[in-house]
């Protein structure tokens, strides 16, 4: 599907970008127990409202966060190499779980040839942690590209990522449907000017989607499908 024939004709976005903690794959539980892990040796608690406040990342600011709340004298780099190393053990160890409905959606995307960028706040090298195991669910990559947090100058809820995520399809940003779960996801796809259907799994993102143009909420992803998605935003 090129460019110069917009899809949007044909009731689907031009292409489909994706979040992937909380959206694809359900790995918030396994940021908890990282999380829960590194607090631990930094001497403090880390509670489940301490996990909504983060959700989404960036890394930087959920290393900034649990440094201001365990006061520790410990630095950032040093902080976010524990957090990296405990999620990254979460992942591999742990089976891969799908949100409701979202392997069904990528699959969907995939038949129909559309564009899918994995657009994640998470770094490169937590995507290779689950990258075998998504690739041998559907028996190929299922991505034809992929904005990690690392990828970017600014992140999540910046508009950077989505805006390069969009570049690399070669669709203007209001062509592409973006998939997202969490607050700050939810504001970088809006501010990048991408149509945005929001799945919220932890935090509320409705104060976010309330009189926005192009964007909803659906509560799961079970039963749509990407041109019943793209009715709800493209009208």
């Amino acid at each position: 599907m090129r460019p110069d024939l917009p899809s949007s004709a044909q009731g689907l976005p031009g292409a489909v970008l994706f979040d992937m903690d909380g959206t694809l794959i359900d790995s918030e539980h396994l940021w908890l127990a990282a999380e829960i892990e590194v607090m631990a040796e930094l001497g403090a608690a880390w509670t489940p409202t301490d996990q909504a406040a983060c959700l989404g990342g960036p890394l930087e600011r959920v290393v900034a966060y649990m440094i201001s709340r365990s006061q520790t004298t410990k630095g950032s780099d040093e902080v976010g190499a524990w957090l990296l190393d405990a999620i990254e053990g979460q992942m591999r160890r742990a089976p891969l779980q799908w949100r409701p409905g979202a392997a069904e959606l990528l699959g969907e995307c995939i038949h129909r040839g559309l564009p899918r960028v994995l657009v994640t706040a998470s770094w490169a090298r937590l995507v290779l942690a689950l990258s075998d195991r998504i690739h041998e669910h559907f028996g190929l990559d299922p991505f034809t590209d992929v904005v990690a947090g690392d990828h970017v100058t600014s992140s999540k809820p910046h508009p950077e990522p989505y805006l390069m995520a969009a570049a690399a399809t070669g669709f203007p940003a209001p062509s592409c449907l973006a998939i997202e779960d969490s607050p700050t996801g939810v504001a970088s796809a809006i501010a990048a000017g991408c149509k945005v259907v929001a799945v919220p799994h932890i935090a509320p993102v409705d104060h976010l989607v309330d009189g926005s143009p192009g964007a909803a909420v659906v509560e799961s992803l079970t039963g749509h499908t990407i041109e019943s998605l793209w009715g709800l935003v493209a009208r």
